[in-house]
């Protein structure tokens, strides 16, 4: 009820502030956004793997979303962003609490977007404020859409483009969520001494090979801790082809290294994705074949000096490991085989199926967000993770109604039969949004 107040409260001083700016002569820069999405979903033994108990995360639920925003541009050089969010979980046994229990929970009206951009970003500009960093497919830096509440980061960033090139350098903080209080990152003070700074260089080049887009970036980061921080960098690049200049080829090809401390210790990881596809471009479904393979380092002694455990950073993770996001990329192999079609010219559906093994069993098997385990750590187990079915269909209803309907079924692999339950893991969903 406070969180619908607020929504209320603030609604009603930005129309206000329209009416007074219009009364100005200044109105006509303004620029509304509204996105309403509901996503109904259902969760079967995909956090336990265990069929005998009735968790609290095997059940369904529903996800709502509210975002409303606006944009100002007085003058061609400048650009006011704010955006407020109101995000909620409902018929659910878990706390709503917001990543308890795997949660999404609720977070009544808050502030997700707010930055002024200075320039010309065709050229050169600076942005300043709480923003997106997304950068290449999103492995490493995105802003994780499917989670309800998604990511921010309160952020310096320079923008410079130039004809077949642009570069970003930025530092940031991410974001983190509360329920009942406003959402702040460590550059607005969190309440405690992590002291998070994430920085870096991201390059994206379409001349240097006219049929490719060639990506570098440098990225690093430093949190501050009272069992050892981290500080260390990533380094890497992203090629990705275009089948349109390549008779219906394409591919992506990632590296990326890691070096610096983890937790206090001498960290050297590293991680690939490798893929390969064909787009029959001239028949009516255009459908899309491709294999693809992930991989992402494991630390095979946690009782040394050493980290080999590859962070994932800030990634969108749910599309590349499976939808029901059992994995990031870390500590795993992923291989995948991929096919897409458009059977209307308003609809996409899409069918992947994974199989996964972990890198090494002397580490855990990562989540999605890179910190929960599956289980613990046992290293004679084998390393067969399972299997992953994942069905989706895309569709859009009316020019500002989408909806997304899918289902995922997860086949438990030796690994969770040699460390516990195995049963497999069933997962379903419906999501419309209205922007």
């Amino acid at each position: 009820m406070f969180g619908m107040r607020r929504f209320c409260c603030l609604t009603i001083l930005l129309s206000l502030s329209s009416a007074t700016l219009a009364a100005e002569g200044l109105g006509k820069p303004l620029k509304w956004n509204f996105q309403s999405r509901a996503r109904g979903e259902m969760r079967r033994n995909v956090y336990d793997f265990d069929s005998s108990r009735n968790a609290v995360t095997d059940d369904s639920w529903l996800l709502t979303r509210l975002r409303l925003g606006v944009e100002w541009q007085p003058v061609e050089w400048l650009l006011v962003a704010l955006q407020a969010q109101d995000v909620r979980e409902s018929f659910s046994k878990r706390p709503d609490i917001p990543l308890q229990n795997g949660a999404e929970g609720d977070d009544a009206f808050d502030l997700r977007l707010a930055s002024i951009e200075v320039g010309n970003p065709s050229r050169f500009s600076v942005k300043l404020g709480r923003q997106v960093l997304a950068y290449g497919d999103e492995r490493l830096v995105g802003p994780l859409e499917w989670l309800n509440f998604s990511r921010t980061f309160d952020a310096v960033k320079l923008h410079l483009q130039r004809e077949g090139w642009w570069l970003d350098a930025f530092t940031s903080s991410v974001v983190r969520y509360h329920e009942s209080e406003f959402n702040r990152s460590d550059w607005l003070g969190n309440g405690d001494v992590r002291n998070q700074f994430f920085s870096g260089l991201y390059y994206s080049n379409t001349k240097l090979l006219l049929f490719q887009t060639t990506d570098l970036y440098a990225f690093h980061l430093h949190e501050e801790a009272s069992a050892g921080g981290n500080d260390f960098v990533t380094l890497g690049t992203r090629w990705k082809g275009d089948p349109l200049k390549l008779a219906g080829w394409d591919y992506t090809v990632e590296f990326a290294g890691q070096a610096g401390q983890v937790g206090g210790k001498a960290l050297r990881a590293y991680a690939h994705h490798l893929e390969g596809g064909y787009n029959w471009l001239k028949t009516s479904w255009k459908p899309r074949l491709a294999l693809e393979y992930s991989f992402g380092t494991g630390d095979s002694d946690p009782n040394d000096d050493r980290v080999g455990t590859f962070q994932n950073l800030f990634p969108t993770n749910h599309p590349p490991y499976g939808l029901m996001d059992t994995f990031s990329w870390q500590n795993m192999h992923n291989v995948v085989l991929r096919l897409a079609s458009q059977p209307h010219a308003n609809m996409k559906t899409t069918l992947d199926f994974h199989s996964f093994w972990l890198a090494t069993t002397g580490d855990a098997w990562y989540r999605a967000n890179g910190t929960t385990r599956v289980r613990g750590i046992n290293p004679n187990a084998n390393s067969h993770a399972g299997c992953e079915l994942d069905f989706t269909v895309n569709a859009k209803l009316t020019p500002h109604l989408d909806m997304l309907l899918g289902y995922s079924h997860f086949f438990a692999g030796s690994y969770l039969a040699d460390t516990g339950a195995s049963s497999d893991a069933n997962f379903a969903y419906l999501m419309l949004t209205m922007n």
